[in-house]
């Protein structure tokens, strides 16, 4: 169930960022809603998922989904560049997570 709660809360922030991008700076009025229900919804089933998730564990792999999503989906849909650098970010990120939940697995 927090996994679930979790992975909600991950797509809800990876909605409200993306939505971020096309209220050109909160001028565009349903962009900008959209960003603030998306974050609203992704703290609320955050919080939920806190219940039964380690915090540590938990936002580490909020986080750290949502910043890999958003950056492939700039890459794939927004015309953002494609660098060595921003590949290796995302591969570090992801190491991280990992790293984070093996070591709570005790």
């Amino acid at each position: 169930m927090g996994y679930g709660l979790l992975a909600g809360a991950i797509v809800a922030e990876i909605l409200a960022t993306t939505s971020m991008k096309y209220s050109d700076g909160f001028t565009r009025l349903w962009p900008s809603v959209i960003t603030g229900v998306g974050y609203v919804v992704a703290f609320a089933l955050l919080a939920q998922a806190l219940k039964t998730l380690q915090v540590g564990t938990a936002y580490a792999i909020w986080s750290g989904a949502g910043t890999a999503a958003v950056a492939a989906l700039g890459v794939l849909f927004l015309g953002e560049t494609l660098s060595l650098a921003k590949i290796a970010g995302i591969v570090l990120i992801i190491a991280g997570v990992v790293v984070l939940n093996l070591g709570g697995a005790h």
